[in-house]
């Protein structure tokens, strides 16, 4: 019996040996050869220890780092991108903006941020609809899509085979054969349930789709950690959609999982539609490997907005750039806060500078507000927001669950003069891995509007108070710190 235990002991020493070198290695990688933040580096080494080389293939998969990679190229209309962001800036400088544009004032600080890190050129012209039901929403697109002439343009990270996108897809066969360019790009993540022969189908009927980011040998997505959840489409030049809503039956209230799905989108008709239209080309150049800024039809003939006057610029992120765009946006906004701040999202993962700045505000007599669903669809990501979501309530926020369904709308008013909603969680994951576009709108009437949209969604909504945040279980307890160690991962 000895025998046999020194012969397992003997093996076990043999295969040991090489997987300390390795996990040695591994960490030497990890520690200097990786730009991350150290907090990440940390959870990231205690993974490699407690799951020896199996944690570093987890590391390949989700962790590695793209933000030296240049991905998306403006060469063919960087004249003309340039030539618009030098007279802004211009303007700014002058004080031109502020007089042509009066409701931008005491913002434009964060217009000249916007517009020198990615280029958002602020649009004077446009009218916007706010969508808080997904049934609403689909209506219009619908009907948007029907009266299409030219083409259609449609991206979002989730499309599932149901109800609703058998819908749209009649729809868009339709056009296809009138003789309307229908594209539809989509992220292999967020799509990895519809299979392959579906999308062919598609292509015979003549719409043409491009997948982000394809897996390799089908179930293995090497760039897993790294997806498109951006949701555009972009119709004649005309109207343009940016928000949260995916396409799936749940966006409708369809699955009794969730129940009543609490979402916000936005349809904007005028000028701002040609910077949806500018990241919806990078997008699919990258993807599918055409030039469309060949065509110079995809970048001209914008209609402007007929009845309102919105300021508008659209801003984008992703890890291949090399700031934070969105989340440094949040945080001027945060910043330049006087009176409250209103904040709706699935998930609440914010890094240091994010809370700090939301800590600062509250101690600064500003009234802070943050929406969060009552039930999770990703449970370790819910009970990290959950985590942090205690901090502000001991600062003195006003943290509310919403309780009709699930709560899926991403943004963020200040002050309710200024709104920043669109694709973006207020997360790790949306802030440095995830690509996503948001819309930031400078207008008092459109900012009351989304106020009221927040404040009749308290109405379905409970406090978490002090007391209750408390009296939370062991059990819940356990569940947040363990969320929490792992939030640089989620």
């Amino acid at each position: 019996m000895g025998g046999i235990w020194d012969t397992i002991l003997t093996i076990m020493n043999f295969i040991y040996g090489p997987l300390i070198v390795l996990n040695l290695l591994f960490a030497i990688t990890i520690v200097f050869f990786q730009r991350k933040n150290p907090k990440t580096v940390w959870t990231w080494l205690l993974v490699l220890y407690f799951i020896p080389v199996l944690g570093f293939v987890f590391y390949l998969l989700v962790g590695t780092d793209m933000h030296k990679q240049k991905m998306f190229k403006t060469k063919e209309i960087e004249d003309r991108l340039n030539e618009a962001i030098r007279q802004q800036e211009h303007q700014l400088k002058n004080k031109e903006l502020e007089k042509a544009t009066p409701d931008i004032s005491g913002y434009e600080d964060l217009v000249m941020f916007n517009l020198g890190t990615m280029g958002a050129v602020l649009t004077d012209t446009n009218d916007i609809d706010i969508f808080a039901d997904g049934n609403e929403k689909f209506e219009r697109l619908m009907q948007d899509l029907r009266e299409a002439k030219e083409f259609i343009h449609i991206q979002y990270y989730i499309i599932k085979n149901d109800v609703l996108f058998n819908r749209i897809k009649d729809i868009l066969v339709e056009k296809a054969a009138q003789g309307v360019e229908v594209r539809i790009l989509y992220d292999a993540m967020g799509c990895r349930f519809v299979r392959r022969k579906y999308w062919d189908r598609l292509n015979r009927q003549g719409i043409q789709t491009a997948e982000f980011f394809p897996a390799f040998l089908r179930w293995l997505h090497l760039r897993m950690n790294y997806r498109n959840h951006r949701k555009i489409v972009v119709i004649d030049n005309k109207i343009g959609y940016v928000g949260g809503f995916n396409i799936a039956k749940e966006y409708i209230g369809l699955d009794p999982k969730f129940g009543y799905w609490r979402d916000t989108h936005l349809r904007i008709t005028g000028e701002a539609v040609a910077s949806l239209e500018l990241r919806f080309l990078l997008d699919w150049n990258y993807t599918a490997k055409e030039n469309l800024f060949a065509d110079s039809k995809y970048m001209s003939g914008f209609c402007p907005g007929i009845r309102d006057k919105c300021d508008v610029q659209i801003i984008y992120s992703g890890p291949d750039t090399s700031h934070q765009q969105i989340r440094d946006n949040y945080l001027r906004l945060i910043n330049k806060a006087e009176k409250s701040i209103y904040i709706q999202t699935p998930y609440f993962v914010p890094d240091e500078a994010i809370l700090a700045a939301l800590q600062i505000a509250l101690h600064s007599g500003i009234e802070v507000n943050l929406m969060i669903p009552c039930k999770p669809d990703h449970p370790f990501v819910y009970w990290a927001t959950y985590s942090y979501v205690g901090e502000l309530i001991q600062s003195g926020a006003k943290c509310y669950t919403y309780d009709n369904g699930f709560l899926h709308a991403k943004g963020m008013i200040v002050d309710e003069k200024v709104f920043c909603y669109g694709t973006a969680n207020m997360d790790i994951r949306s802030f440095a891995l995830n690509f996503e576009v948001n819309a930031v709108v400078y207008d008092e009437k459109k900012a009351a509007e989304m106020t009221d949209i927040f404040k009749k969604d308290l109405e379905l909504s409970t406090l978490i108070t002090p007391d209750m945040y408390a009296g939370r279980s062991l059990w819940i307890r356990l569940k947040e710190q363990t969320s929490r160690l792992l939030s640089p991962l989620l």
